[in-house]
């Protein structure tokens, strides 16, 4: 009756216009108080949700990121990634996914690349002639590759909420990441091909590519720190993350010195307000999921799955359609932190790898990021790019199928994601 209640309230706070932060604290404490359950409990599991070791990473994933924004290292990146592969046909678009990829291996925020590189990248492709659809279309579906390869917000979230490790995680993510741009980059080829889409114009010789391999080296070394520090378990998730910041700050004042303390405050006031934004909404869940959990909701949902199957695959499937789902209507890292608690219990019971569920149920929740109604990359591009929403969404479109795919590959092929934390963390 309980989780009945609470999730009537929810929804109808939520279309009240609430942000979904406040609809699940407020339907929680709402639903506290109708049966008459102790009001503590409401500042009691929030606190308690928030006293993780893992997430203090991500506070300083998000500095990090800012910071490597203020620096300009971002755009020694894109330049050097474009003189690369700018000049095959579509290069502009391979140029967007590598650069995600590369930039996501420092920052971890999903749509920390949008802001970062977006702008640029858009206006790039639109003047030397791609059609505003399609630059939106492959920035968004390149800023998927961010939450799978490490470092992750959400995976570190997903490991704090269903209590695995989350150094296994991030390197589970590694490979999916990889297979994701790999697929991108075809899927952005076989439109080349039908498309004709244009080359970039960008002049490269030998000496200029060598001078600027020289100055990006050092921003192309981070990525290399963060994952080598976690396979030779010298850092665990927390304190890759104040290296990684501390490398940041390194770049900006020693070599680049385009930092200045005016920037450092900046960034971290940027920080304060993301966070923020990050750890009410988990805060929030937990009590959320608290509730569903004290009515039994997770033994109810093993139930009813195990019924329907006993087969690991088909389970899997099952879940990727509910959160398919689910990820058009609700935010990611709320997403997570509700339905670990009760996903997790019955797919451990049918011999599912909890670290395999986590790349499948982050993976599949970032596919919603670019499904409407609730989805933030299209919104956020939208803004960035001054396209109508209706424009943006329709160049999603072909990039579903590299991304559904890869989702599809996960799901059914576990070794991609166990193989590599196998390996090194036996």
């Amino acid at each position: 009756m309980m989780s009945l209640t609470i999730l009537v309230l929810f929804i109808t706070i939520m279309l009240m216009g609430a942000p979904i932060a406040v609809s699940m604290s407020v339907s929680a404490g709402i639903v506290l108080w109708w049966f008459d359950m102790p009001f503590s409990v409401l500042a009691q599991r929030m606190v308690n949700s928030l006293d993780s070791t893992p997430l203090l990473a991500v506070p300083m994933f998000i500095f990090a990121a800012s910071l490597f924004n203020a620096s300009g290292i971002t755009g020694h990146l894109f330049d050097l990634v474009r003189m690369m592969v700018g000049r095959i046909r579509g290069g502009l678009g391979h140029v967007s996914v590598l650069t995600s990829l590369i930039f996501y291996g420092m920052s971890g925020a999903a749509l920390a690349d949008i802001g970062a590189l977006g702008g640029t990248q858009m206006k790039l492709m639109r003047e030397q002639g791609y059609s505003g659809e399609f630059a939106a279309g492959i920035t968004m579906a390149s800023a998927t590759i961010g939450p799978i390869f490490p470092p992750s917000i959400p995976l570190i979230i997903f490991a704090s909420a269903a209590d695995v490790s989350a150094v296994k995680l991030l390197l589970a993510g590694v490979v999916p990441g990889v297979l994701i741009t790999l697929l991108l980059m075809a899927q952005i080829a076989w439109m080349s091909h039908k498309q004709n889409l244009p080359r970039d114009t960008v002049k490269v010789t030998r000496s200029i590519l060598l001078r600027k391999f020289i100055v990006a080296f050092p921003a192309l070394c981070a990525p290399l720190v963060l994952i080598g520090g976690l396979v030779s378990g010298l850092f665990g998730p927390t304190e890759v993350a104040g290296v990684t910041v501390v490398y940041a700050l390194f770049l900006g004042f020693v070599v680049y010195r385009q930092l200045t303390i005016r920037q450092v405050i900046m960034a971290a006031r940027e920080t304060v307000h993301s966070s923020a934004s990050v750890l009410f909404i988990v805060g929030a869940a937990a009590l959320f999921a608290w509730v569903l959990t004290v009515d039994q909701v997770p033994m109810i949902a093993t139930d009813i799955l195990l019924k329907l199957s006993q087969s690991p695959f088909v389970l899997l499937m099952i879940v990727n359609v509910l959160l398919l789902v689910v990820g058009m209507f609700m935010e990611s890292i709320a997403a997570i932190l509700i339905l670990a608690p009760i996903l997790v219990p019955a797919l451990l019971a049918a011999g599912v790898d909890p670290i395999q569920l986590g790349v499948v149920v982050v993976l599949n929740l970032m596919v919603g990021l670019l499904t409407p109604p609730v989805g933030m990359s299209l919104y956020m591009v939208s803004i960035v790019s001054r396209m109508p929403l209706h424009r943006v969404i329709s160049g999603t479109l072909p990039f579903f199928i590299p991304l559904v795919l890869s989702l599809l590959l996960v799901t059914l092929v576990p070794s991609l994601s166990l193989w590599l934390p196998n390996q090194f963390m036996r």
